[in-house]
């Protein structure tokens, strides 16, 4: 079937809540076996550091807490397929090449451009107020993502720059911190943690962004 059929016929909420949940499922599993490789040995160090108590608790609840983390983390990365599916039914772009772009900017909105303000936090590290750090946050992805498309989809010179300036705002603003220094958690333990988080989340999207259209695209062919 030629593109420009798939392209023309819109998918049915069936064909886009299918590819998202199949593409979430999936991209989540990925991600929480890359988190349990890489970031828990790293949490439970930091516990340690912390306390010893608390990270003997954390390892009796072992079973426990990884089940929630892949509860959340397949829950979430469904979340941002169907965002991922929707973007990509409303312009028309169901192929997995265009699928990775979405996951490039997904990545960048809600991952890289926050972490640039807050970086990923292991136990141990003192932080500012939790409500005002879920606030910056949240405004950091919308303004990023805000951002980047006026950046990418206008031709006027005024909306690009309006996109910068919405990338650049809540940077410009700052994000919140915590008032004490005396951080338990070493620095290079901090640094890896930072990197490990972003590596996974950038795994995640990349799955999210081919696999979804794919899936999409498979459903559109199938019902045509």
């Amino acid at each position: 079937m030629p593109l420009t059929v798939l392209r023309e016929r819109a998918p049915s909420l069936r064909g886009l809540l299918l590819p998202a949940l199949i593409a979430g499922l999936a991209a989540g599993a990925v991600a929480w076996c890359l988190q349990q490789l890489f970031l828990v040995p790293l949490i439970l160090r930091a516990e340690a550091l912390e306390s010893a108590a608390q990270a003997h608790a954390a390892a009796g609840a072992g079973v426990e807490r990884a089940a929630y983390s892949l509860l959340f983390t397949c829950v979430g990365a469904c979340g941002f397929a169907l965002l991922l599916a929707g973007s990509c039914a409303l312009r028309g772009e169901v192929s997995w090449r265009r699928g990775l772009l979405w996951g490039l900017a997904g990545f960048l909105s809600f991952s890289l451009a926050p972490a640039l303000g807050l970086a990923p936090e292991l136990p141990g590290a003192h932080a500012a107020d939790l409500v005002a750090r879920q606030l910056w946050w949240i405004t950091a992805a919308l303004a990023t993502a805000a951002g980047l498309a006026c950046i990418v989809f206008p031709r006027s010179m005024a909306l690009k720059l309006l996109g910068i300036a919405l990338i650049a705002l809540p940077h410009l603003i700052g994000a919140p911190r915590g008032v004490h220094s005396d951080d338990v958690v070493p620095p290079d333990l901090a640094r890896a943690f930072v990197a490990g988080s972003l590596a996974v989340s950038a795994m995640m999207w990349l799955i999210l962004g081919g696999l979804t259209p794919a899936l999409m695209r498979r459903y559109l062919r199938q019902t045509v």
